[in-house]
């Protein structure tokens, strides 16, 4: 290599390197560089043998300045570049609005509840908690409303595959909290509340409330002495009462314009033993406004996020602050996310239907609309967040395109991902003449990679659509250009002005005997061979299958399986 030559290697390189490090706010790496800038400059190509050790010098050089020096020395080279990354370090960190009340600190709480793991939808309370955790410098909570043992019955599997969800999207929470564990704290301010006229116990039946109610007429017991209460109320703790016979309300205002804010109920009396061993002999279970409205005041939430549905919700709970003296957080409603691409209803329990019947193989089946499919797929958490924090707070209903998921996710792998050939249905066809074997790179951006050696000895397999007609041309990626001549293909050489000049099409191929695969696909399963090389993938690394699509590695035997993330 000349000096003219070498100088324009270093002074690309240097201009990479500083990129790579300012983007990233940490030091450059030689692979990082190695990709765009061969691919900015392919004239370099010929002399790739070279070119990693002069960039290693330069990257050296880099990691030695200081952020600062590194962002001055790229403001002098690259500075439309530069403008480009302070940009979107701007958009990222703003996407969201900013939150109202915040000199006092942001605490924020996700309060799922357990009743299964979760689906993508769940993942946009976490993603914008976790942001704005990360933005105020605050803290998350996670609290678990699991106090309806009845018709949203936890599932004891559930809370640690939802706190695996939240580790999966990128975040850790400050506190995690079980609110079965806190029966006794409800009990407290419930007695605290009947002690100051706030609440009431009624054995009215559900259906003659309900009528008194919308009537705006006050029922038999409303004025209830506290005494009266407070025994009836010990009474439900005791168990003394069945599901249906004795409820404790909060005194509202029975004349409200809204029925729904009417004397709501705050306990009820549950039959069910609760699944956790730890609250399995409680039967006066909180309803969940009154329990979280507790929980947020004591565990010093500033701000909640809840659906526009739930509106009613902060009017109900405001009724407890007011006789508690409380101040209420600050409220962000916001609309139901939807998602395309699937099929299936984003419904915890649909799913679990569908799981229990066998037409899921589980929550992690590439056909569900799971975290745990979207995980084993290999899409990576930061994906996801992304494209919710895209979606912002608007008290409209949006869309979650998958495609957004995809792009991104494909930009966060393929750096990494190595390059196999993966034949579906392949069709058999001999090779005569030509290398014993063909030598495509492992990565076309990283040549310090090398090249995978893929034999082709005797015979070769090609997907159908692939085999040209009698007498046409294709490009057998790696090896050279093949002529289908009498059924076979007759080596015709490697000259690639026949791809780039004449159009020959370039197309992946395996040997016959090469791996096994089963590709699991949202749309089923799909099998095939691979180039002998997938055998030393290991599991859980996220390779791309040529002219495929991206792909997860699950397993390895007989026959080796993986999970189509996108294309």
């Amino acid at each position: 290599m000349d000096s003219e030559l070498r100088e324009r290697v270093e002074r690309a390189a240097r201009t990479h390197a500083l990129l790579n490090a300012v983007k990233y706010d940490s030091d450059a790496e030689v692979g990082a560089v190695m990709g765009p800038l061969m691919g900015d400059n392919p004239e370099f190509r010929e002399h790739s043998d070279d070119i990693p050790g002069i960039v290693g010098g330069v990257v050296s050089e880099v990691n030695g300045l200081s952020a600062d020096e590194r962002r001055a020395e790229l403001e002098e080279l690259a500075p439309e570049e530069l403008a480009e990354i302070e940009a979107e370090d701007e958009e990222d960190e703003h996407t969201l609005p900013d939150l109202s009340n915040v000199d006092d600190g942001v605490v924020m709480r996700a309060a799922p509840n357990p009743n299964g793991p979760w689906h993508l939808g769940h993942a946009r309370m976490p993603a914008v908690i976790g942001t704005y955790k990360d933005r105020y410098d605050g803290r998350f909570i996670c609290r678990f409303d699991d106090t309806d043992p009845e018709t949203k019955r936890p599932d004891l599997d559930a809370y640690d595959a939802i706190l695996d969800a939240i580790e999966y999207l990128g975040f850790e929470p400050d506190e995690v909290i079980r609110a079965s564990d806190r029966l006794e704290t409800y009990y407290d301010h419930a007695r605290e509340l009947i002690d100051i006229g706030g609440a009431y116990t009624c054995s009215c039946p559900q259906g003659e409330f309900s009528d008194l109610k919308n009537a705006g007429e006050a029922c038999p017991h409303r004025e209830k002495d506290a005494e009266t209460t407070r025994e009836e109320f010990e009474a439900m703790i005791d168990g003394d009462y069945s599901a249906g016979e004795m409820v404790l309300r909060v005194r509202t205002d029975i004349t409200h314009k809204n029925p729904a804010l009417r004397d709501w109920v705050a306990f009820r009396m549950i039959d069910r033993a609760h699944p956790r061993p730890e609250a399995a002999d409680y039967r006066c279970w909180p309803m969940l406004d009154f329990q979280s409205g507790v929980d947020d005041h004591l565990t010093g939430v500033t701000h909640i996020i809840r659906g526009i549905d739930l509106q009613d919700s902060a009017k109900r709970q405001q009724f407890v602050y007011d006789y508690f003296d409380w101040e209420y957080p600050e409220v962000v409603h916001w609309g139901h996310v939807q998602v395309d691409e699937y099929d299936l209803q984003l419904s915890t329990s649909s799913i679990k239907e569908l799981v229990d019947a066998g037409e899921l193989d589980g929550w992690d089946d590439p056909r569900a609309p799971t975290l745990a499919s979207l995980r084993r797929r290999g899409i990576r958490g930061q994906a996801i967040v992304d494209a919710m924090i895209e979606l912002g707070t608007s008290t409209s209903n949006v869309e979650l395109s998958m495609s957004a998921v995809y792009a991104t996710n494909r930009d966060l792998i393929d750096d990494d991902a190595n390059r196999y050939f993966f034949v579906r249905d392949g069709v058999e066809k001999a090779v005569e003449g030509g290398p014993d074997a063909g030598h495509p790179p492992v990565h076309p951006e990283h040549e310090d990679r090398g090249r995978r050696d893929v034999p082709a000895d005797d015979a070769v397999l090609v997907e159908p659509d692939d085999v040209p007609a009698e007498g046409e041309r294709v490009w057998l990626k790696g090896f050279g250009c093949v002529r289908h001549v009498d059924g076979a293909f007759e080596y015709v050489g490697d000259d690639i002005d026949a791809v780039r000049e004449e159009g020959v099409p370039v197309v992946h191929w395996t040997p016959t005997d090469g791996v096994s695969v089963r590709l699991r696909t949202m749309d089923g399963d799909v099998t095939g061979v691979a180039e002998p090389g997938f055998a030393d993938t290991a599991v859980d690394d996220v390779v791309q299958f040529e002219r495929v699509g991206f792909a997860r590695v699950d397993a390895h035997g007989d026959e080796s399986v993986a999970y189509f993330a996108h294309e």
